[in-house]
């Protein structure tokens, strides 16, 4: 644990999602999203522990299940107000350092992850992410899909004590990367080799859905391990996978 501080990778997820209800649970390779992505969060060398940060909904008793079922920890609370749920979340887990994952990232790499936890760490920011939410800027970015965002806890406490904006509770860190003046942010861009901004492996759609299972079929048996280097040179043999999902609009928050 860097600094003795407890580091939790907080992962939002829940059944009712919009475009694609029960993603997280969807299986490929004998296993759910939730289960692969946890198994790929595991694996980054800075996180100490992994809880899923779900509802009181009852449409979500099956993520908790998972969650047992995959030996991981997990907080339920407000539906709507993910803000408060990730920060209830934390505390129960007794966090000291956010890494804060959306359910619908599959494909994390856990090199992005120890990567950003190191770059917050040495920087000394309240909040550090590898995509920059303020200018969408996406020239040196990564994949859709591979956004990390790491805070301690304690600014997140603050930020939740000094807004009641529907967005701001919706999107967790939003307060904190929007109020330059009351805390210091940083942004980190991608490697040239790991840049591809028009590339999304997020789940979302049922195409985003048949290209992560695609990946996962090619890639998994042959090393669970897979990077996204990997996944980057699979779309670069196979540009007809990478296609699946290129229509589908994004939401900017």
């Amino acid at each position: 644990m860097p600094g003795n501080k407890h580091i939790v990778a907080t992962i939002e997820a829940r059944m009712t999602s919009t475009r694609l209800p029960g993603k997280v649970l969807k299986e490929c390779q004998g296993k759910s999203m939730l289960a692969l992505m946890v198994e790929r969060v595991q694996r980054a060398r800075h996180i100490d522990e992994v809880v899923i940060a779900t509802t009181v909904n009852v449409t979500d008793d099956v993520i908790v299940e998972e969650a047992n079922r995959l030996g991981v920890g997990f907080y339920r609370g407000s539906e709507d107000n993910v803000m408060s749920r990730v920060l209830e979340a934390a505390k129960a887990h007794k966090a000291d350092i956010i890494v804060e994952l959306t359910g619908d990232c599959p494909l994390m790499d856990p090199a992005l992850i120890d990567e950003a936890v190191e770059a917050y760490l040495d920087s000394g920011v309240d909040y550090l992410s590898n995509f920059n939410y303020l200018t969408f800027d996406t020239a040196e970015t990564y994949p859709i899909g591979c956004s990390v965002q790491v805070f301690r806890t304690a600014v997140l406490d603050d930020a939740f004590s000094r807004t009641d904006d529907p967005l701001d509770l919706e999107h967790v860190s939003r307060f904190i990367y929007q109020h330059l003046d009351l805390y210091s942010v940083k942004f980190i861009g991608a490697p040239e080799h790991l840049r591809a901004p028009e590339v999304s492996i997020t789940l979302d759609t049922p195409e985003d859905f048949q290209l992560i299972e695609a990946v996962f079929d090619h890639l998994y048996p042959k090393d669970p391990e897979f990077t996204l280097a990997d996944i980057l040179d699979f779309f670069k043999e196979h540009p007809e996978i990478a296609a699946l999902n290129r229509q589908i609009g994004r939401v900017k928050v």
